[in-house]
């Protein structure tokens, strides 16, 4: 089922010729979260609700920010103390953010994770998200949602 997942989601989001970044972030955002649906429920309605939420985060992290956020977003992940906000704006497209990271956790499989909530003001609205980065086998933050 999980294979089907993906591979639905990839052949659909083959068919747009130049995608946005809120498609490839809800692309590979549905995947992901078809994949971890999958492991966790182990079951079809596990696997689309994981695919539904992961598309859904992906899109919205995928469309609003950009390299600058991401690297600030980072920047929160690898030097901010856990319950002390973070905020910037960004000079090109002008959205504000303001980053709570959470105290770190160690996954079953070892790796280290970290949550941050955001909250973003685009087009004069608030938006809200929890986004987890993991260390990858370099010790850098990667964003997972």
């Amino acid at each position: 089922m999980t294979s089907l997942a993906i591979i639905l989601i990839l052949a659909t989001s083959g068919c747009a010729a130049n995608p946005s970044k809120g498609t490839s972030g809800a692309t590979i955002g549905a995947a992901t979260g078809a994949i971890a649906g999958q492991a966790i429920g182990r079951s079809t309605k596990a696997t689309l609700l994981g695919a539904a939420i992961g598309g859904m985060l992906g899109y919205i992290v995928g469309n609003e920010m950009d390299k600058y956020d991401k690297e600030q977003l980072n920047q929160v992940y690898e030097n901010s103390p856990s319950h002390k906000r973070s905020q910037w704006v960004n000079p090109d497209n002008k959205r504000s953010y303001t980053v709570t990271p959470q105290p770190a956790y160690t996954q079953p499989s070892g790796q280290v994770c970290r949550e941050a909530e955001i909250l973003a003001t685009v087009d004069g609205r608030p938006e809200k998200v929890v986004s987890t980065a993991c260390r990858d086998n370099e010790g850098r933050w990667v964003i997972q949602k």
